[in-house]
């Protein structure tokens, strides 16, 4: 049976490397800070072509989603994928894989109470994708509330204009504050068609060409001073600032690998089955009550031996059988 791979650029203590036949702990050399910008030097796990890095965050009580999404990943592949899980400080005992850094943040974003779901730390790792992939030219960014029914490296193998992230379309409606005087100075039009930041594929070479992470965090910052963000959507301190830097600088994928939504559209169940990855974005999560297809994501839902993560619509007896 085909296991999981995941690798953690060392950002942590230690550093755990999954292969199909290899298992072993690499200690961090002490010299370097825990939370350093200068991973330990690995032999390149990238340059040959023949790996496929993904980054999938691991909250300590959604757990149990990252490892169906990777599950799910794994299954319908032949691919040689290499998993990047990152989690906080408090779920390493049970992830053991990278460390979000919340210092890293500090001054980048208000504390709003009506959307503290969205001012998490781990919702920033996808701004920080260089940093925990340092040697990959490409990467893809899953959120953990999907489930992929295709093979990713065809998304992982989609044509990538020079500059740019391969993304899905969306709308800026929502999301940024186009009375502000900085957000007029762009140019942005209100009713721009660009992409949701939940699934993408990135262009890691042009991301550290034209320093995006650090264009990301100028933006986070100018909102804490500026309030330049929209409080129409739930996600707003996720999103804009992604949509300010790759304004003009993302093209669209076949929408197959990105179907959303599943809680508010009445999609065909014989559409949602072809879809090749799917989304369980907004407030309905397929592990707990009023998802829709969540039969979908039960086919890949593994026991949390812990015990610390259980789907709540399920009955606690389901898992002994």
């Amino acid at each position: 049976a085909k296991r999981l791979s995941a690798l953690a650029p060392c950002l942590s203590p230690h550093c755990i490397i999954l292969r199909s036949t290899l298992f072993h702990i690499i200690k961090r050399d002490k010299s370097i800070p825990r939370y350093t910008n200068v991973p330990l030097k690995l032999e390149s796990q990238y340059a040959s072509g023949g790996q496929i890095p993904v980054l999938i965050t691991a909250a300590e009580d959604r757990l149990g989603a990252a490892v169906s999404a990777i599950h799910s990943v794994y299954s319908n592949t032949k691919a040689n994928v290499v998993f990047t899980i990152v989690t906080r400080n408090s779920t390493v005992r049970t992830t053991q894989n990278s460390y979000i850094n919340p210092e890293q943040l500090k001054g980048k974003i208000s504390q709003d109470p009506h959307s503290a779901e969205a001012t998490k730390p781990l919702a920033f790792a996808r701004f920080y994708l260089p940093l925990y992939i340092p040697e990959a030219d490409r990467a893809i960014y899953l959120d953990d509330d999907v489930i992929v029914q295709g093979d990713i490296q065809e998304l992982y193998e989609t044509a990538l204009n020079q500059a740019r992230l391969q993304r899905f379309l969306m709308t800026y409606m929502g999301f940024l504050d186009f009375q502000k005087e900085s957000i007029k100075k762009l140019g942005l039009r209100a009713n721009t068609c660009t992409f949701n930041p939940g699934v993408f594929v990135a262009n890691l070479s042009e991301w550290r060409n034209q320093n995006i992470t650090g264009q990301l965090q100028h933006w986070m910052k100018l909102n804490t001073q500026e309030d330049l963000y929209s409080k129409t959507l739930g996600d707003s301190v996720i999103t804009p600032p992604l949509l300010i830097v790759f304004y003009k600088r993302h093209s669209a994928i076949d929408p197959m690998w990105h179907i959303r939504h599943l809680a508010a559209n009445r999609y065909s169940s014989q559409f949602v089955k072809a879809a090749k990855l799917l989304h369980w974005n907004g407030h309905y999560k397929p592990w707990g009550r009023g998802a829709a297809f969540t039969d979908l994501w039960d086919h890949w839902y593994i026991q949390d031996p812990t015990g610390k993560f259980h789907p709540i619509r399920r009955h606690a007896d389901d898992d002994k059988e």
